[in-house]
């Protein structure tokens, strides 16, 4: 993958994420979020906490930073997947923002 194909396929995932978490926010989760120019997703939830979801140009990855950790995501065949578990981005951002919200939140 070369850098034009890595910027598009970042910038598509986190529009994409900016929209299910419109949808999210819709549907009564307490959250609020800004994507910054650059490609950097903040989150912050009820309680004040903070999750950054971010593209990562020179490692061609997404890096989610949350209160559980640190994660890198490199696409496969057009899907986000954990460097270390192969869990897909939505699937772990789920999870995550479920925990540290202390509520569930989806993203589908």
């Amino acid at each position: 993958m070369n850098d034009a194909e890595f910027n598009a396929l970042a910038d598509a995932t986190l529009a994409r994420l900016e929209a299910a978490l419109e949808a999210a926010a819709d549907a009564g989760a307490e959250l609020d979020y800004e994507l910054a120019p650059g490609g950097v997703l903040e989150i912050e939830f009820d309680d004040g906490t903070k999750m950054v979801v971010n593209r990562h140009s020179v490692a061609r990855e997404i890096w989610v930073a949350a209160k559980a950790g640190g994660f890198h995501f490199r696409a496969e065949d057009g899907v986000w997947k954990d460097t270390r578990d192969g869990v897909e981005l939505f699937d772990r951002l789920e999870a995550l923002m479920s925990a540290q919200a202390g509520q569930s939140i989806s993203l589908r």
